[in-house]
């Protein structure tokens, strides 16, 4: 299972462990947006929430725009994320585009869908917005250079097209690029392994199976759910115990929906107004504020509402102060644990010493994963290096730890991604001074507003650094963004502008804020996507923009009076 490059002969044989986006990129046509050498006024690259915001926003403003996809349909991580039990972790009508022509016509059957309905859901976007007539499906951007001469971007894909835009965004998402762990011995298992992201859309058979799981993320967890009762057994590889909470998943009817839609608007307004974009907002109490009675209550009322509650609506200072953070975590460890039976399980599941401050590792959440995790064919192997046995190398039959092969028929690779910033450092961006973006990050990622970056003139990006991203719903950042892509490329178009280029000082200044939001909470105390996810190589570092999603959006606001931190370059 070695690594293949593009063109080699096995670049789709069955078996081949698939690592990366350019071994999906292939041209099916010539004609439209899969033409040779284009030349519009924007390309995005992703048809996710953002991609397909950024094309309605500007088709919408006389702009001929052409997105890039990589996969075969619109969804972006929907498209991806088709493991056993895929489902969303926010709930509807929050996680949905606010473009009423979509919505009006458009009913879920729970309130939160899996990776079926998502689907569903974007061909419907598809169907109503026409996005197919300007989309190039299978298209992976590897190379793309600003010329200032004339005022264009050269983009290249992994299939050996060209094409030119004024303006390039990149709607990549937080997701893109894939951690595959480098541990010995990976191509030597002769059994079926993938990422849970690269997951084969025909599925995978694991009934009466001997399975195993590395890594119990949001991915993980879902995986672990659907695999347990059905495989003969299942080994889960645990670096880090998820603080998972109840998601109080239900079944919603097309009525009571339609009831909701005349209020539709405000309720995707509100989200804007709220420090994660969901519907509901942190406490304004400190927690010592409370009695010890009134501090129950709140919890019981919070762990009762189900979903993010405790963790997005918790007190205003959990965040920040060890000691309320724990009674966060204690309350955790109190309602869940008692779900778990298995006495050496129950250690490594819910240890009496929080891993981490609870929240500052996005929870996910979960349905029946404890009670799965509790079964007799299920084992719970940790891997900790602090307190546990790292995997030691991979076998043709399976997995060794502390000396012991486990043999395994399936294995999973549920080992996350180089997030926020590793969608764009793969796409062989290059700046105006001659660096690539994949070098300038290496140290520590930098931006203009979570939006743009200096040495990239025209280029904007959204759901990646330096915004809300990872500490808040998508949809809720991502149309702050592409509203603000959209009235920025707006402003040049009209205004006889041929780029604008964010400023050092304006990026140096950017970076200081996002450190300065972050200091002083309890997110850098810890190893976290949020903090650059520990990939092996990568900065210990803030990657969002932790001052709320409503803080957000009037902030990156101000930059566009004046150019406030930009080079602008007249035509």
């Amino acid at each position: 299972m070695a690594d293949v490059k593009p063109g080699d002969k096995d670049a789709t044989a069955e078996r081949v462990l698939k690592t990366d986006l350019w071994q999906y990129g292939r041209r099916t046509r010539t004609d439209g947006p899969y033409a040779d050498n284009l030349d519009v006024d924007a390309i995005i690259v992703g048809g996710g929430f953002g991609g397909i915001m950024c094309l309605y926003e500007l088709r919408k403003k006389g702009l001929n725009v052409v997105l890039f996809e990589a996969g075969t349909g619109y969804g972006g991580t929907w498209r991806w994320n088709v493991y056993p039990g895929a489902r969303v972790d926010s709930p509807v009508p929050i996680y949905e585009l606010a473009i009423p022509e979509v919505y009006k016509d458009w009913t879920w059957t729970t309130n939160y869908p899996d990776w079926t309905e998502l689907q569903a859901y974007f061909d419907h976007c598809d169907k109503v917005l026409d996005l197919q007539k300007d989309t190039a499906f299978e298209s992976v951007v590897t190379g793309a250079e600003f010329d200032t001469k004339e005022g264009k971007w050269n983009i290249k894909t992994a299939d050996g097209r060209n094409a030119k835009c004024k303006y390039f965004v990149v709607a990549a998402g937080f997701a893109a690029k894939r951690y595959i762990p480098d541990v010995p011995g990976l191509d030597s298992f002769k059994g079926i392994i993938h990422h849970s992201s690269f997951w084969p859309a025909e599925g995978v058979n694991f009934k009466g199976k001997k399975t195993a799981v590395i890594g119990t993320g949001a991915s993980g967890v879902q995986i672990i759910q659907e695999m347990g009762d059905q495989a003969e057994n299942l080994t889960v590889y645990q670096r880090t115990p998820n603080l998972a909470l109840p998601m109080g998943r239900r079944d919603i009817t097309a009525e009571e929906q339609n009831k909701l839609k005349p209020f539709y608007p405000e309720i995707h307004e509100m989200r804007e107004r709220c420090f994660a974009g969901f519907h509901y907002d942190l406490c304004e109490r400190n927690t010592w504020d409370d009695t010890p009675e009134e501090r129950h209550a709140f919890h019981e009322a919070l762990w009762n509402q189900k979903g993010f509650a405790l963790w997005l609506g918790g007190y205003k200072d959990y965040l920040f102060d060890y000691k309320s953070n724990m009674e966060a975590y204690n309350l955790w460890r109190r309602k869940q644990s008692p779900r778990v039976k298995d006495p050496k399980k129950k250690e490594i599941l819910f240890p009496e010493q929080a891993p981490h401050p609870f929240g500052v590792k996005r929870p996910c959440l979960e349905q029946n994963y404890y009670e799965i995790l509790d079964k007799d064919t299920v084992e719970v192997v940790n891997i900790n290096s602090k307190n546990g046995t790292p995997i030691e190398r991979f076998t043709e039959k399976g997995i060794v730890v502390d000396g012991k092969e486990r043999e395994h028929d399936i294995i999973v690779l549920a080992t996350g991604f180089d997030v926020v910033t590793g969608g764009m450092t793969n796409m062989g961006l290059k700046s105006i001074h001659g660096t690539y973006l994949q070098d300038e990050w290496k140290a520590a990622a930098n931006t203009y507003l979570g939006t743009t970056i200096s040495g990239y003139p025209n280029m904007f990006h959204l759901y990646g650094p330096h915004g809300p991203t990872l500490l808040s719903n998508g949809p809720s950042s991502v149309e702050i963004q592409a509203r603000w892509i959209k009235d920025a490329i707006t402003k040049i178009h009209r205004g006889g502008i041929k780029y604008v280029n964010p400023t050092k000082e304006a990026s140096d200044a950017w970076k200081q804020r996002i450190n300065d939001l972050a200091a002083p909470t309890l997110f850098p105390t810890t190893v976290s996507t949020y903090m650059g996810s520990g990939l092996p190589g990568k900065a210990f570092e803030m990657t969002c923009y932790a001052g709320g999603v409503n803080a957000y959006g009037p902030e990156i606001r101000k930059a566009l009076d004046g150019w406030t931190g930009f080079e602008v370059v007249k035509a």
